[in-house]
């Protein structure tokens, strides 16, 4: 699975992404100011993290926000993390003058 195959609903009532992945919920939740998109924490069942499928569910939430031209504040740890390690796919995402 990768991250074009996840389908990312935007839960606007509880400000948070999520997806199923094998029948198990995974969500990143959110708070939205201006033009800058907060993601503030990343739920996601051990087995599911343990498999691989962290990182395939941030980018899929990243891919979605790039299209909507709107910029990232990765408070998450996890999120900040994986925006770290693929620093030049996603530092357009950021908003001028932060580095993570």
């Amino acid at each position: 699975m990768n991250a074009e195959e996840i389908i990312i609903t935007d839960n606007e009532f509880l400000r948070q992404f999520e997806t199923t992945i094998k029948e198990q919920l995974a969500t990143i939740e959110y708070s939205q100011q201006e033009r800058k998109i907060f993601l503030t924490k990343l739920f996601m069942p051990e087995p599911l993290k343990e498999e691989g499928y962290m990182e395939i569910f941030i980018e899929a939430v990243l891919e979605e926000i790039k299209d909507r031209n709107t910029r990232v504040m990765p408070t998450s740890p996890d999120v900040a993390k994986f925006m770290r390690k693929n620093r030049r796919k996603y530092k357009d995402l950021l908003p001028v003058g932060i580095n993570i």
